[in-house]
């Protein structure tokens, strides 16, 4: 063979080596993904079609409801945190929107809230739903824990951050939130806020709950997508600003095309650019 000829077919070589299908195979080690919020099944299915395209990459999930995700990764137990508010300490990422529905039971008849109707229920200025053209009952507040993201959301976008009544009952799970709300009913009818893929599923699925509309818009995929649906939170992967090849990948695989149709199995994907 030739010199020039074996130049030419090193170089065929290398850029075959380095296209993106082999430099993906190349991606290896271990991450781990912590969380607390509804995104589990998402992030677990994006965890194994990332390993899948990465046969030398392993990643752990470490989902605790009760935990702090970005705690984990400050004391490196972790290397992502999903999250739904930014952190200037750490780097972020959006994968996708979330909606924030406003659940109740079937049966109230209330049509429709503003966003500051919505404030002042939660704040607990609203007590009966009377008030807002509904039946008359009293409001039952559900609140959700403390550390889950969705709770600091909706309090910043209604500024009523410390305002929700000690009086609400704090549940965990959107699975729990939607049963309790199936079973208060006269004299007292729940008010909840959960993630809009959970409650979306459990109108479909005939469960006794709706939600309501939030300044004339129905909360739904659409309305979050473009943001005439104001309730919406972003799905943001934080880790450290210190460059990681891992993180960076996973990131990545997440906002691929492949990754954006799991993430719209549940949430609404980012718009194409």
């Amino acid at each position: 063979m030739t010199a020039g000829r074996f130049i030419t077919g090193l170089f065929v070589g290398l850029a075959l080596y380095l296209s993106p299908s082999t430099t993906f195979a190349q991606t290896a080690g271990n991450l781990i993904i912590a969380g607390n919020g509804p995104e589990q099944t998402t992030i677990e299915a994006l965890a194994r079609a990332f390993e899948k395209a990465n046969p030398r990459a392993y990643v752990d999930i470490l989902w605790d409801e009760n935990s702090i995700p970005l705690q984990l990764v400050t004391t490196g137990q972790a290397q992502i945190a999903v999250t739904g508010a930014e952190d200037p300490a750490f780097a972020a990422t959006q994968i996708g929107w979330d909606g924030i529905g406003i659940l109740v039971h079937l049966s109230n008849f209330t049509k429709e809230v503003t966003k500051q109707h919505v404030a002042d229920i939660f704040s607990g200025k609203i007590k009966e739903w009377s008030e807002l053209g509904g039946p008359e009952t009293k409001i039952l507040l559900i609140d959700r824990p403390h550390n889950q993201n969705i709770r600091d959301t909706l309090e910043t976008q209604l500024g009523i951050t410390g305002k929700i009544p000690e009086s609400a009952k704090i549940l965990g799970g959107d699975e729990v939130v939607v049963k309790t709300v199936v079973g208060t009913l006269p004299p007292h009818s729940a008010a909840a806020y959960i993630s809009l893929s959970t409650s979306l599923s459990a109108v479909s699925d005939g469960v006794a709950v709706r939600l309501l509309p939030v300044d004339k818009v129905e909360p739904d995929v659409p309305t979050v997508k473009d943001g005439r649906y104001s309730l919406r939170r972003p799905l943001l992967l934080l880790s450290k600003k210190e460059p990681n090849t891992l993180v960076e990948a996973f990131s990545q695989f997440a906002l691929s095309p492949p990754g954006q149709t799991i993430i719209g199995d549940i949430y609404v994907p980012m718009p194409k650019k």
